[in-house]
C-alpha cells in the first residue's frame, strides 16, 4: 500500500461528471514487419499480460480512506482482468487520420470506473494500410507527463529488457478499515512534523521573489486575470480529438534560426492558431490568452509513476498579427514566467497540496464546475512533453507514431499537448463538444501558424513530408 501524493489527489478530487482526469496516449503501429504472423487483441492481451510486472501502476487499484480522513491510497499488486481493460475496437472506413481521431473522441468521452485500476487500453482495427493502434486511457492520478513517457518505455521493446516477461503476479490482501486509519493518523502526524520546512521553503520562496529586480507582466500579476474565450464556459461530457504531424527536424530549425528554444516555438504555434480561432469565434483577438504550462521538478527516467510536475502560467500573446513578435513575445514571456516559478520554488503548489482536505477539495471542484463554467485562474493548458527518441516495438511490430493529450480542466473547452517521437512532432487537440464541432480547425491552424512563422523567418514554407499511417 502506498498514499497519493497531494498533488496526485488534487487530480483526483477535480474529476466531475463532465470533467474527465484521464490522459490519452495513441500509438499507431505497423504489423507488416511481421510477415504474416497474426497479432490481434488475444496476442496483444498475452504481450500486455506478459510485462504487468514491468507496468507496476497498471496494478495500482485506488482505496478510500474512512470518512474521507486522508488521501486515498493504492492498493499495489491488485488483481487485474485484461478481458476489461483490454479492448477491442474497430475505426469507421476508410480508416484514416480523421477516423482515428473520431474514434479515440469517442472513446475518451467517458470516465474510468474507479472501481478497477484506473486505466484502459483500446487494440483499435481498421486502420488504413493494414496498421493497428494502441490507446491507452490512463488517469492522470497515475502519471504524470515524464512518468507517462517512462511507462510507454517499459512497454515497449525499446531496449533490452534486464529481466524477462512473466506470467504471475503476487496480489496484495485488501487492507482494514482500522489499518486505514491508523496509517492516516500516522500519516497525519508526519505531515505536521514537516509543516515547517513547508512554511519555511514557502517563505524563502517569497523572500527571494521580493529581493528580485524582474517585473512580471500585468497578464502574470496577482490575481490572474484571464479574459473570455470562446473555449473558456461549463465543460460538457462529449470529446473530441485532432492530430496533425510537423517533422521534428523543421521545427529545430526554425527555432535555432530565431534563437528561441522548441518549447517557444510550440508556445507561439499555439498562439498564432488560437488567433485565428479568436477572431472567427470571438470576433476579436484583442487580449492575450493565459496557458497553464506544465514543468516537470522530476525528471527521473526511473519513475514510472506519481505527478512531479506545477503549472507555470505563460501569457499566450494572440493579439499579436506579426508573427515574429509573437515569436520574440513568447519567449520573452516564458524567460520571465520560469525565472519568478524558480525564485518562488517549483514545489510550492506539490508540497502545500498535501494538506488540502480531501472531502472539502472534492466539493471545491464540483462547485467550480457547476457554478458559472468560468475558468478564472487561465484560459487554456498547453504540454510539451519529449518522447521516446528510438523507435519501439510492441510484439515485435514497429511503432511508427505516438500522440498524447491531457484532460480538460474545469471551464476549459481545449487542451493542446505536443509530444515528439523519433523524427516527429505531433500534436494533439481535446476539445469538448461544446467549444469545437470539428476540433481539426486547431490542428490545422497549428500547422498553418508554423508555415507563416518560417515564411516570415526567411524559411522555406515547403514542410518535411512524414509518412503517416493516418493520412487523410
Amino acid at each position: 500500500m502506498k498514499r497519493l501524493s497531494g498533488w496526485d489527489a488534487v487530480l483526483l478530487y477535480s474529476e466531475t461528471p463532465t470533467v474527465h482526469m484521464h490522459t490519452l496516449k495513441l500509438a499507431v503501429i505497423d504489423v507488416s514487419e511481421l510477415k504474416g504472423r497474426h497479432f490481434g487483441i488475444d496476442e496483444f492481451r498475452q504481450v500486455i499480460h506478459g510485462r504487468l510486472h514491468k507496468l507496476d501502476p497498471f496494478c495500482y487499484q485506488l482505496v478510500d480512506v474512512p470518512f474521507k480522513f486522508h488521501h486515498p491510497m493504492w492498493q499495489e499488486n491488485c488483481e487485474v482482468d485484461l478481458e476489461y481493460h483490454v479492448r477491442p475496437y474497430r475505426v469507421d472506413s476508410p480508416g484514416g487520420r480523421r477516423e482515428l481521431d473520431d474514434a479515440v473522441g469517442r472513446i475518451a468521452s467517458t470516465p474510468l470506473d474507479r472501481s478497477r485500476p484506473l486505466w484502459e487500453m483500446y487494440f483499435i482495427e481498421g486502420l488504413a494500410n493494414g496498421r493497428i493502434a494502441v490507446l491507452g486511457k490512463i488517469h492522470h492520478a497515475l502519471a504524470d507527463g515524464v512518468a507517462s513517457a517512462n511507462l510507454l518505455a517499459r512497454g515497449m521493446d525499446l531496449q533490452q529488457s534486464p529481466q524477462p516477461d512473466r506470467d504471475s503476479y503476487a496480489c496484495e490482501p485488501p487492507p482494514t478499515k482500522g489499518e486505514l486509519l491508523r496509517t492516516a493518523f500516522a500519516d497525519h502526524m508526519r505531515h505536521i512534523g514537516r509543516l515547517p520546512g513547508v512554511m519555511r521553503y514557502t517563505a524563502q520562496g517569497i523572500g527571494r521573489v521580493r529581493k528580485s529586480s524582474m517585473k512580471l507582466s500585468p497578464e502574470l500579476t496577482r490575481p490572474f486575470t484571464p479574459p473570455p474565450s470562446f473555449m473558456n464556459h461549463r465543460v460538457d461530457a462529449q470529446r473530441r480529438f485532432a492530430t496533425a504531424t510537423l517533422a521534428l527536424a523543421d521545427v529545430k530549425e526554425t527555432s535555432k534560426h530565431l534563437g528561441v528554444t522548441i518549447n517557444d516555438m510550440v508556445l507561439a504555434i499555439s498562439s498564432g492558431a488560437l488567433r485565428q480561432l479568436s477572431l472567427k469565434y470571438d470576433g476579436h483577438a484583442d487580449h492575450p490568452l493565459l496557458a497553464s504550462v506544465p514543468v516537470s521538478f522530476d525528471f527521473s527516467p526511473d519513475r514510472i509513476s506519481g505527478n512531479r510536475f506545477s503549472g507555470v502560467m505563460m501569457v499566450v500573446p494572440i493579439e499579436l498579427d506579426d508573427p515574429l513578435a509573437r515569436v520574440r513575445a513568447v519567449h520573452d514571456a516564458a524567460v520571465d514566467a520560469k525565472e519568478a516559478h524558480h525564485l518562488l520554488g517549483p514545489e510550492l503548489v506539490s508540497r502545500w497540496s498535501a494538506y488540502f482536505p480531501p472531502g472539502p477539495a472534492e466539493r471545491l471542484f464540483h462547485w467550480l464546475a457547476d457554478k458559472d463554467g468560468q475558468n478564472k485562474v487561465l484560459n487554456i493548458p498547453i504540454s510539451n512533453v519529449p518522447g521516446p527518441r528510438e523507435p519501439g516495438r510492441v510484439g515485435g511490430a514497429l511503432v511508427t507514431e505516438i500522440y498524447s493529450v491531457g484532460p480538460l480542466t474545469t471551464g476549459s473547452g481545449l487542451n493542446i499537448t505536443v509530444w515528439s517521437y523519433v523524427d516527429q512532432l505531433n500534436v494533439s487537440v481535446l476539445s469538448d463538444g461544446a467549444t469545437l464541432k470539428d476540433p481539426h480547425e486547431l490542428t490545422d491552424a497549428m500547422v498553418d501558424a508554423f508555415i507563416e512563422i518560417r515564411r516570415a523567418a526567411g524559411l522555406s514554407e515547403q514542410l518535411t513530408v512524414i509518412e503517416s499511417a493516418m493520412a487523410p
